[in-house]
């Protein structure tokens, strides 16, 4: 724990550390994306994601638990706060017997992945549960950053914190125009696969590294502008009757075609 939120994080409007009401809601306002940008904080929540949070560098400005999650985690520095206050403090139905704000990082910088790397990127991902769950395919696969187009959703909203299950404290998210990015890449001779589903069968298809692997929204799929940048495009064969997979489904099996292609 570092100290209280510094000044040069405010930015118009209402500071949120001179509402009224306390930290109860100084804490309940961070549930709200405007201030979440204008403060320069995000929220941690649960005693999974704050053992996660805690082995790396992000700074913890203040943590909020219940004595018996307190005693028990060792959080030495934790305010103790009553299970009420911490049931409007978080953003769980139920359970919130711990709660942390933390400083968001520097803004990762564009890197075009290394030679035998891969980068994930998505255009116009909506869904904060499937952009945290992207987040966790991204980490397991070994991905070197994640690339969103501007019209994705927040990564700091805490739905999709919550569903990264720590992967967000360990790859780099870049929002990005993706358009801009993918012919970027392409100039510096990464292999660029846009997922669709008029695309070639990736089983027939020899992967190759680096890459960047494209996935659209869960409803539109990939945008024009996308589908009009440089790359080729591939598809997930259906074997059944169903109409169409997960965004987040279909990350997790070209993700694993693509390193089992690098093997």
């Amino acid at each position: 724990m570092r100290g209280d939120v510094r000044k040069d994080h405010a930015t118009a409007g209402e500071d949120i550390r001179q509402m009224s009401g306390g930290h109860v809601k100084r804490m309940r306002a961070l549930h709200q994306r405007k201030f979440r940008e204008a403060e320069g904080l995000f929220l941690v929540q649960g005693r999974k994601m704050l053992r996660e949070l805690l082995a790396t560098r992000f700074e913890v400005v203040e943590l909020h638990a219940t004595e018996e999650a307190a005693r028990e985690m060792g959080l030495a520095d934790a305010v103790i706060s009553p299970a009420h206050d911490l049931e409007r403090m978080g953003t769980f139905t139920q359970g919130n017997e711990m709660v942390a704000v933390v400083r968001k990082p520097a803004p990762a910088s564009l890197i075009l992945p290394a030679a035998d790397r891969f980068v994930l990127a998505v255009d116009d991902v909506s869904d904060p549960g499937n952009l945290g769950t992207l987040l966790r395919i991204a980490d397991w696969f070994g991905a070197e950053q994640l690339w969103c187009s501007t019209e994705s959703v927040e990564v700091w909203n805490p739905k999709c914190v919550q569903a990264s299950m720590g992967s967000i404290f360990r790859v780099p998210v870049v929002p990005t125009e993706l358009p801009a990015a993918l012919r970027q890449a392409a100039e510096g001779g990464v292999h660029i696969y846009k997922a669709e589903a008029s695309g070639a069968d990736v089983f027939t298809v020899k992967l190759a590294r680096p890459a960047v692997l494209v996935l659209g929204s869960e409803s539109h799929g990939l945008s024009k502008c996308v589908l009009d940048a440089p790359g080729s495009s591939i598809a997930i064969p259906s074997f059944g009757g169903a109409e169409s997979l997960n965004v987040s489904a279909a990350a997790a099996a070209l993700c694993m075609e693509l390193v089992r292609h690098g093997r």
